[in-house]
């Protein structure tokens, strides 16, 4: 009988308790160029650079409040140039650091002198790699055909227990 009791209540609570949200898309924000706080930091630029900015910052979406821009990262495609080509670009240009300082230890491994290598830079050797880096992906994909770039199965180490 508590059992049952428990849950008719909690079926009665869920059910007619809770109300549902009922949000405006967007309902806070404005187009930035209607958004009189962010007019008045843009008359107040002073640098070309800042105009520049202003102006492209015009067809984003800004508080009504403060006039500042926002970021919408919940997908909508219309928003894409604000988050989603940023952050591909930002995992390219990581990807590619990543990538030449595996490429610069393996290359120093190889020679022999790993040690002293990773304390003092061979910048030679260093720039070598960071101008081959630019096609990392493509690299990375050769390197996973061919299986040298993960880590064969005998070489992984398994715990005694």
């Amino acid at each position: 009988m508590r059992k049952c009791l428990a849950l008719v209540l909690t079926v009665f609570l869920w059910f007619s308790c809770a109300q549902t949200a009922s949000a405006e898309l967007y309902g806070n924000l404005q187009k930035c160029a209607d958004v009189p706080a962010f007019q008045e930091r843009a008359q107040a630029a002073t640098d070309i650079s800042d105009v520049k900015r202003f102006e492209s910052y015009s067809s984003l979406l800004c508080g009504k409040e403060d006039g500042l821009p926002r970021l919408i990262t919940d997908g909508n495609w219309a928003h894409a140039n604000e988050f989603i080509i940023p952050g591909l670009l930002f995992l390219y240009i990581t990807g590619w650091i990543g990538w030449v300082g595996r490429k610069y230890l393996r290359a120093v491994k190889e020679e022999g002198t790993a040690e002293s290598k990773e304390l003092t830079i061979d910048v030679p050797l260093a720039l070598k790699c960071s101008l081959s880096g630019f096609a990392w992906p493509l690299e990375a994909l050769q390197q996973l055909g061919n299986g040298d770039l993960t880590a064969k199965d005998e070489e992984i180490p398994v715990s005694p227990r």
